[in-house]
């Protein structure tokens, strides 16, 4: 594994809320990406007071080749799961909540039935804005449908790579798939009516804020062998489907089994990057070594036209 640069910082200190956050998850028998996918920013995140929830388990269906999460067969749908991350969230004051997950490509609409039901019971909380960040539910126009008629303020789907590494870094997914997930998404937010919407969010009518018009997001991984010209082209793909928000960062190998770090692109360069996708049309994007798609991710979404560089 190649060593790394020097302005790869990750902060290993655990101060502030770490200890908070760390006990809550584990009473509350939750997981989340920051733990499973070996997120270089858990500490910071944790000391802040936050954490990206990851639902439907902690083993996924899939063996994508840049993931730390693990394969295998998971375990039934836990029906307690949403209410208690709901829970957490009020009890850490989590305001801007990240929700994720394993891929489950053993349930039949691929847990878009969990992730609307998280969402309803988070927006049911005083002044709270939700991000999801969803499997491609291997294209079913009607579980992405579902996710979306919660009312999540952002919708997030990663592309991951370039369309030539597709193959090689995310086997059981598609580029192009990914693409029509973010299509529908957009579709779904410029089409459907304000009482429709309301309509459907049941619950969520009564005390969250409902947003009409969720922030189309994705992210990409830099790092893995791509070209700038394929990341650019990439990105205009992703206008092209109407996502608005970017997230791009330095891909870190979890382990020797995993695909090898290609290059280490420098802070200045990432600049560029962003940059280059704001004159696209992009309205917000975080690009940077240590950015993830759950990193800082409300200042994101408040933001939106700023935007954050690590």
């Amino acid at each position: 594994m190649k060593r790394l640069p020097p302005w790869i910082r990750i902060r290993l200190k655990t101060d502030g809320h770490y200890a908070a956050v760390q006990n809550a998850l584990e009473t509350s028998s939750l997981h989340t990406v920051c733990e499973n996918a070996q997120c270089p920013n858990k500490q910071e995140c944790f000391n802040r007071g936050t954490a990206a929830m990851m639902i439907l388990g902690n083993l996924c269906t899939r063996q994508c080749r840049f993931c730390a999460v693990r394969g295998g067969t998971p375990l039934s749908v836990d029906p307690d799961e949403p209410a208690r991350v709901a829970n957490l969230a009020a009890r850490l004051g989590i305001r801007h909540v990240v929700v994720t997950s394993v891929t489950r490509d053993d349930l039949p609409d691929g847990g878009a039935a969990v992730y609307a039901e998280t969402i309803t019971r988070l927006k049911a909380l005083p002044a709270v804005t939700v991000e999801v960040l969803i499997p491609d539910f291997q294209g079913d126009i009607q579980a992405i449908n579902r996710v979306l008629s919660a009312g999540p303020d952002v919708f997030n789907h990663n592309l991951e790579t370039v369309a030539r590494l597709q193959p090689a870094i995310r086997p059981q997914a598609d580029f192009h798939r990914s693409l029509s997930v973010l299509r529908t998404a957009s579709a779904y937010s410029a089409g459907v009516k304000p009482t429709l919407r309301a309509q459907l969010q049941s619950a969520a009518m009564k005390a969250g804020p409902a947003s009409p018009h969720p922030l189309v997001k994705s992210g990409l991984m830099v790092g893995l062998g791509e070209t700038d010209d394929e990341l650019f082209e990439a990105l205009d793909d992703l206008r092209a489907v109407g996502c608005e928000a970017l997230t791009l960062g330095q891909y870190l190998a979890p382990s020797r089994r995993h695909v090898p770090v290609d290059r280490f692109v420098p802070p200045d360069q990432f600049a560029r990057y962003r940059e280059r996708a704001l004159a696209m049309g992009f309205t917000a994007v975080a690009a940077g070594p240590l950015v993830r798609s759950s990193y800082n991710a409300e200042t994101l979404f408040r933001e939106k036209n700023t935007g954050m560089i690590t």
